[in-house]
């Protein structure tokens, strides 16, 4: 276990666990949890051992968005030389091989929703109240909000939730498409590891282009997502991986892949 000001890190076998640690604030969000957000990112970053990653907060609320204290100290200097940070702090999870689940509970607002959008699957507990409403502080989310919302639930629900700031529960939530999965307060932390374990037994090449294939059919044409399956099976069609994918499921055994 690793511990930061704001952060625990552990690891539960190959999966890392991110819990933000700061519940007496509501684990609201701030410069120094963007300090230290990164600082873990280049942690798992660097582990090869790593093969998925679970976020996850501590508390009754998993966050209450950004400190308005920091929204009355900045202006727009700030904001032209650390955005384009920030952006890419909330959007990394993207760029890695590896998937990342979301496990929210509680109160997530904001800056809060915008991390959850910037993962891969977000599981939610049925306590959940998510909201987006930076409109009502005089702002429009700017850490990747109007894009990945707008691509997760569509032009209509987007402009409701930002519009109009309204309040989802957790029902809400999954109808619409903004969580995945909805369990029992109680079974969150469970619901959100085991789907990280069980994707991290799996072969990381398989995953590394599943995650990259699904990404640019969200982003790109029919034709550009077609040539990418056609290479990444070019690729993995013979790997070490895959034969050993094939015969453990013959042989009924445990797979074990290396990544080759």
């Amino acid at each position: 276990m690793a511990n930061g000001d704001w952060f625990i890190y552990e690891m539960e076998g190959n999966v890392a666990v991110l819990t933000l640690n700061h519940p007496d604030s509501m684990n609201i969000v701030n410069q120094e949890l963007f300090t230290e957000l990164h600082e873990q990112q280049n942690k798992i970053e660097a582990d090869p051992s790593v093969r998925a990653v679970v976020i996850k907060a501590n508390g009754p609320h998993f966050s209450a968005g950004i400190d308005l204290k920091l929204l009355n100290t900045i202006g727009s200097t700030f904001v032209a030389e650390n955005l384009n940070f920030l952006q890419r702090l909330y959007g990394r999870w993207q760029e890695w091989h590896i998937p990342v689940v979301a496990a929210i509970h509680g109160i997530c607002y904001g800056s809060a929703v915008e991390l959850i959008l910037g993962c891969d699957i977000r599981v939610a507990a049925d306590d959940l109240k998510i909201a987006i409403p930076e409109v009502r502080f005089g702002l429009s989310p700017d850490m990747g909000g109007t894009v990945r919302l707008t691509q997760l639930v569509g032009l209509g629900q987007a402009k409701r939730l930002i519009l109009g700031c309204e309040e989802l529960d957790a029902a809400e939530a999954k109808e619409i498409g903004l969580v995945e999965i909805v369990v029992p307060r109680d079974k969150l932390e469970e619901r959100a590891i085991k789907l990280a374990k069980r994707m991290a037994g799996m072969p990381p090449m398989a995953i590394r282009f599943a995650k990259r294939g699904i990404n640019l059919a969200n982003e790109s044409s029919l034709a550009a997502g077609l040539a990418f399956e056609q290479a990444q099976s070019v690729f993995c069609c013979g790997t070490e991986d895959q034969t050993e994918a094939i015969n453990s499921f013959f042989e009924k055994r445990k797979p074990e892949f290396k990544g080759k």
